[in-house]
């Protein structure tokens, strides 16, 4: 598992806790940038997402990326096309990934005490397959995605989806979060937010093809 340093978890003041997947449960973003990377790069397009323009979409559906790529270069990427690419790349990486220690460790001390959820930018096979690889499926009561909602993070949907599941009124929500959309996302749903460092510095380590 990743150790993403010392992080202060409040212990009440929360009847749910809904935790964000990639880069906050789990140490998922570096592979999901490589996996952009080589989906990119199959339509012609390999080069132009940095790094840390990566790291600032965090949380944010792969067709709302790919949409922003389109209108900050004046591509016509296919939307849905590049999000398949994306996503078969991905599977292809999963044994790279782990949990995040600290964070599932919060997570394994609130099972069966408090009402838990999954709510993530990425789409449910995504999300589901990383859960059921790291064995961590029965944590959760409940499970949102990009694919259940209307708009993804920046917007609230997944989180007001998610209390809405658990039968617990928003602001007794606390949510785990990394990426500012995310964050901003649950703040707009009037959620209690704690930020969880980002595990990866924005140097890049990847040599985008």
């Amino acid at each position: 598992m990743a150790s993403i340093g010392a992080i202060s978890f409040p212990h009440n003041g929360f009847d749910a806790v809904i935790f964000d997947c990639d880069g906050t449960l789990v140490d998922s973003m570096p592979t999901h940038f490589e996996s952009w990377c080589e989906a990119l790069a199959k339509f012609g397009a390999g080069g132009v997402l940095r790094e840390d323009v990566f790291y600032a979409m965090g949380g944010r559906p792969s067709r709302d990326i790919v949409l922003e790529i389109n209108d900050l270069y004046g591509f016509k990427l296919d939307p849905d096309a590049i999000a398949l690419a994306k996503r078969e790349a991905y599977f292809k990486r999963l044994a790279s990934i782990t949990l995040i220690d600290e964070v599932a460790a919060f997570a394994q001390s609130l099972r069966g005490k408090v009402p838990m959820a999954i709510a993530s930018g990425s789409n449910r096979q995504v999300v589901e397959k990383t859960l059921q690889l790291l064995d961590v499926s029965d944590w959760f009561d409940e499970v949102v995605t990009s694919d259940d909602v209307a708009e993804g993070k920046p917007a609230p949907d997944v989180f007001l989806h998610a209390a809405k599941l658990l039968g617990v009124t928003p602001l007794k929500c606390l949510v785990l979060e990394d990426a500012a959309p995310g964050i901003l996302a649950a703040q707009r749903a009037g959620m209690q937010v704690l930020a969880i460092p980002m595990t990866l510095c924005y140097q890049s380590k990847v040599s985008p093809a």
